[in-house]
């Protein structure tokens, strides 16, 4: 008796979702993406920027430390290359030879494009700065220019 009760019928079949169940369960994942990605965009806007001013802080500290061993910055005609390959310059003399950026290469801003560089600034003795994710000068929120002369 037991052996027929644990076998199943022939025609017996096992009861699958209902059209409704299936869509409940869409509406509900909807209803959470509508819900959480607005605040996910916000937050890689916001790491975007974040890396942006980090970057800028770590360029102008490699600049300082050029300008100590060499007496001045480099020109915005060397531009922040003078970090990673010796100016044909006679007047930089103690340039490091291993160079004042970790990687070798300057960074791109999180938006791939190049950092800007002005000797002298607009905005204190040097600047450096991005154009935002606009890739523009000007802007507001996102394409807003970041630049060394704005960080907190």
């Amino acid at each position: 008796m037991t052996r027929n009760h644990q076998r199943r019928r022939p025609g017996w079949r096992q009861r699958g979702f209902t059209l409704i169940e299936i869509m409940v369960v869409v509406i509900i994942i909807g209803i959470l993406a509508a819900i959480v990605a607005p605040n996910v965009i916000g937050n890689v806007d916001r790491a975007n920027i974040t890396k942006a001013k980090t970057e800028i802080r770590a360029l102008e500290s490699a600049l300082k430390l050029y300008r100590l061993d060499n007496f001045q910055y480099p020109t915005s005609e060397q531009g922040l290359e003078a970090l990673v390959v010796r100016p044909n310059d006679p007047n930089i003399r103690n340039w490091n030879p291993r160079g004042y950026m970790e990687r070798d290469s300057i960074p791109l801003d999180p938006w791939g494009n190049q950092y800007q560089y002005l000797n002298p600034g607009n905005n204190g003795e040097i600047d450096v700065y991005s154009f935002g994710a606009d890739g523009r000068p000007g802007g507001q929120e996102n394409d807003a220019d970041i630049g060394n002369w704005d960080l907190n």
